[in-house]
């Protein structure tokens, strides 16, 4: 039987009750130390309770990872306590929410380490301009990592995925996209290694395959997804093969029973018209037969499609879910939607983050 947006679905240990996903969207609102801001993200996330599951915003798994400012963290105590309230109005509100854990690279600034180099797969220098706290400044150079330092960096997802079910959330999500450290080991325009962790795809994918293994071991396979974007270029990381390698990453994640993997990818159909991009989703759905959650630019009229032909099992939706905190009713029923304003997508206070207006009031109105 086809299932529908509206359709519960498992998602490992996670019973969601729709197949509206909230997917992950930076968006600042932390104070000094990358603490959450607790009341303003309590509100916002349980006013999206709605969703069938929330995956909360890219959280810094230390500080070395964490290039953005204002972003929040999960690897100190403090950041531990600030996350709890938010996880628990949440839950009060009938919602379930996982955590995604990031490491930007090559991506964060020297600015966020006390002027220190970033790291990456090799020594590259990330395109464009670094978000810093004093504006946009081009990224700097990074360095290698040491293959010895590679445990560390996997201790550290581990630590970082302990702490959030400490925090209450119901699972994690590892961030393996959009050009951040992972996905710089990944492609092969970014990872240039001549040891284990690079050259063949098989060798490329050991840190996305080895950091998995080790925070299903620590928090559960059925609380542990992934992402990733076999979408082409992203923040200079592309890849000359992508359907061979995005593949072999899934058919990997596959055999360590991951609760589900989400991919952000351009679709031929898109808004943004990058029809060159082929889709890489129809090959992964050959070798990955767990939960396959897709992203990006959807419509309701689009998810239907993908969701009847068996592509996708949910779908997630980013940007309609800043200016719809009730986005799955107003897809239920084809109301309106309530466009976001790009200007507050990272400002602080709660303007265009918790006072957008549920369906209700819009009617009333």
């Amino acid at each position: 039987m086809t299932a529908s947006l509206f359709d519960p679905i498992q998602l490992g240990a996670i019973h969601a009750p729709n197949r509206v996903l909230m997917s992950p969207l930076t968006r600042g609102r932390s104070s000094e130390g990358h603490v959450p801001i607790t009341a303003l993200k309590a509100d916002y996330y349980s006013q999206r309770a709605g969703a069938g599951l929330i995956i909360a915003e890219a959280t810094g798994i230390s500080q070395e990872g964490l290039g953005w400012p204002s972003a929040p963290g999960i690897w100190s105590d403090a950041q531990v306590e600030a996350w709890k309230p938010v996880t628990k109005a949440v839950h009060d509100a009938g919602g379930r929410i996982i955590l995604q854990l990031w490491h930007m690279g090559r991506l964060v600034h020297s600015d966020f380490l006390g002027g220190a180099q970033p790291v990456s797969a090799s020594a590259t220098t990330a395109p464009g301009d670094a978000h810093t706290a004093e504006g946009k400044k081009p990224y700097v150079a990074a360095r290698a990592l040491e293959t010895s330092e590679i445990p560390r960096i996997i201790a550290d997802y581990v630590h970082a995925a302990k702490n959030a079910i400490e925090a209450g959330f119901d699972g994690v999500q590892i961030h393996g996209a959009n050009g951040y450290l992972i996905d710089q080991f990944l492609r092969d325009n970014s990872n240039f290694r001549t040891d284990d962790y690079g050259g063949t795809i098989e060798n490329r994918i050991r840190l996305l395959r080895e950091g998995t293994q080790a925070v299903a071991g620590a928090v559960g396979p059925e609380r542990t997804s992934v992402r990733l974007s076999p979408n082409g270029e992203t923040q200079g990381c592309d890849d000359s093969n992508p359907v061979a390698l995005f593949t072999a990453a899934a058919a990997a994640l596959q055999d360590i029973g991951i609760a589900f993997l989400e991919l952000r990818e351009v679709k031929p159909y898109g808004n943004f018209g990058r029809t060159e991009v082929p889709r890489v989703s129809p090959d992964i759905r050959k070798v990955f037969t767990g939960p396959l959650v897709l992203n990006q630019e959807y419509t309701r009229e689009l998810a239907d499609e993908d969701l009847a032909s068996g592509l996708a099992d949910a779908i997630s939706f980013g940007r309609p879910f800043i200016g719809n905190p009730d986005l799955v009713e107003r897809l239920r029923t084809g109301a309106a939607l309530t466009p976001d304003n790009y200007r507050t997508w990272y400002s602080p206070g709660p303007e265009g983050y918790t006072d957008y207006p549920f369906l209700e009031k819009v009617e009333a109105a």
